[in-house]
């Protein structure tokens, strides 16, 4: 018994060890990537023409978001410029690492976070306690579960309409409906997240269930939102174009037609598909969607 219990206290230790390691690991290769990307900014008259695809891929860079994010939204702003600096974003978690962090904290925008976990906004609340716009309520910070039902009118609740800078989904679930049924703000840029695991040819998307959790629908965790064509069909029925999805098989990045200017160049869902690593590290893309083709799916045209 004894033996076992020491095998055990050595098997914690050696998980917490791996697991600090792997950590450690993917801090370094994120320092590595932000400091390539700023080395590109910082000299791009030594640019080679690369394809739009790497060019964008080059700009990521992460401060808060969950992956290269933050750089892909200061590069899009560096060339259609800003309005108010407001934005809304939804699916947050804590607030800790999410689309707009850096732009609160480093540039001073204002806007709505939301979330629908109660421990979650506590938490958010708490971590932008010490930012000036927070204390001055241009930063409001909100705990719901958003459906189509109450979405436009928890925006206007919280006094923002018309237009605005930024617009961010991110619920695991039902993004495609909520995006669809926003109509009381027009940002200028929309990021979303879609589902690598559909493929980049598949135009499909979750059924709407106002109480849709993922893994209730299947263990994998792989049946939610919707694909990048989806995505992009809806996108251009509000007159928005396309500019990238992060490497990391996550968001979609999307412009106002109205507001299109600079370097930015349009790609097609092809184009600008990545799929998901972590997804990959366990089996095939076409595995993927094997996994969970038989499930319920609305085919968008």
């Amino acid at each position: 018994m004894l033996l076992i219990k020491i095998y055990l206290y050595h098997l914690y230790f050696r998980i917490i060890w791996l697991k600090d390691l792997f950590t450690r690991s993917q801090i370094n290769e994120q320092h590595s990537i932000n400091q390539a990307t700023l080395l590109v900014r910082s000299f791009p008259g030594l640019s080679a023409q690369l394809p739009f695809r790497e060019k964008i891929c080059n700009q990521e860079f992460k401060i808060y978001s969950q992956n290269g994010e933050d750089g892909i939204l200061l590069y899009i702003f560096s060339q259609i410029g800003t309005t108010n600096k407001t934005f809304i974003e939804f699916g947050i978690e804590t607030g800790k690492e999410c689309n707009t962090a850096a732009l609160i904290r480093y540039f001073g925008w204002n806007g709505l976070l939301m979330d629908g976990g109660r421990s979650n906004i506590r938490k958010a609340v708490d971590y932008y306690s010490d930012c000036d716009v927070y204390r001055k309520t241009q930063l409001k910070i909100s705990q719901c579960f958003v459906t189509t039902d109450n979405i436009n009118q928890v925006i206007k609740e919280h006094g923002i309409t018309g237009e605005i800078d930024l617009l961010s989904i991110d619920i695991d679930g039902n993004d495609y409906w909520i995006w669809n049924t926003i109509d009381v703000v027009n940002p200028r840029v929309v990021v979303i997240e879609y589902n690598a695991s559909f493929g980049s040819e598949r135009s499909i998307t979750v059924p709407y269930d106002p109480d849709f959790q993922r893994f209730n629908k299947h263990k994998s965790g792989w049946y939610h939102g919707a694909s990048i064509a989806a995505l992009t069909h809806i996108a251009r029925l509000k007159n928005y174009r396309l500019v990238c999805a992060d490497s990391k098989g996550c968001n979609l990045f999307f412009v106002r037609d109205d507001v299109w200017q600079g370097e930015l160049q349009e790609q097609s869902p092809a184009q600008a598909f990545y799929p998901q690593p972590k997804r990959n590290l366990i089996t095939s893309l076409e595995q993927q969607f094997s996994l969970i083709k038989d499930l319920d799916y609305v085919e968008i045209k």
